[in-house]
């Protein structure tokens, strides 16, 4: 049976791409990519060319059938993300549920995690976390908040730069205002920050920027946790 490859690609730094990883976008016989432009910046630059296709949030469940079709074609598929691991807060469950399902076999290559990088940089507890993603925007948001307040875990959350205050005021409202918590930014980037504060802290230091740019990770320490 044919390969669908499970590709992890850099969160910011191409130099954290593995050696492996580039191996395996030359050896397939298509890309399967969140946006191609994007992708097609990383493809270029490792000196990759091979045909390739969208599969993203919008398409996905569309494009799963072309994608087994290749697979039953006896023809090896990569999937890519614009950063990161596909499959997490990004396309890949369909495609991986429906190659399974095929009789086509999985194959992981592992790289870089915006969660578990910010995880670790915070310096709050990592032994034991819940990953969250991105929040739902309108409907069962604040039961969801109201949940995770009596969360004993580390919370890891993916958030926008334009709806982080937004999150922030919700944290120090349903959780405790001197909980700790860190907001990581821009990982692996000339500009990459880790910032530690308790949550009304963290609200304060944003509050007073002009702007707020980068790829958002928010770290909150789970209920009782002290040091």
């Amino acid at each position: 049976m044919s390969i669908l490859y499970i590709v992890a690609t850099p969160i910011g730094n191409l130099q954290d791409f593995s050696p492996r990883a580039v191996e395996v976008l030359k050896s397939v016989d298509y890309i399967a990519c969140e946006d191609t432009r994007t992708s097609g910046t990383l493809l270029q630059h490792f000196g990759i060319d091979k045909p390739k296709f969208s599969f993203h949030q919008h398409n996905e469940h569309r494009k799963v059938g072309h994608l087994t079709n290749i697979l039953d074609a006896n023809q090896d598929v990569a999937l890519i993300s614009d950063a990161g691991m596909p499959g997490i807060s990004d396309p890949g469950f369909l495609a991986v549920r429906a190659a399974k399902q095929g009789g086509h076999n999985i194959i992981v290559i592992p790289g870089p995690d915006a969660a578990t990088t910010a995880l670790v940089a915070s310096g709050l507890p990592s032994d034991r976390y819940v990953f969250e993603g991105f929040l739902p925007h309108k409907k069962g948001r604040q039961k969801r908040l109201r949940e995770l307040a009596e969360e004993e875990r580390t919370i890891v959350i993916y958030e926008s730069p334009n709806r982080l205050l937004k999150l922030l005021d919700e944290l120090e409202e349903r959780f405790e205002p001197d909980r700790l918590a860190a907001v990581a930014r821009e990982l692996t980037k000339k500009f990459e920050e880790v910032i530690r504060g308790t949550i009304t802290e963290l609200k304060k230091e944003f509050e007073e920027r002009d702007s707020i740019k980068g790829e958002i990770v928010v770290i909150i320490s789970g209920k009782g946790y002290s040091e």
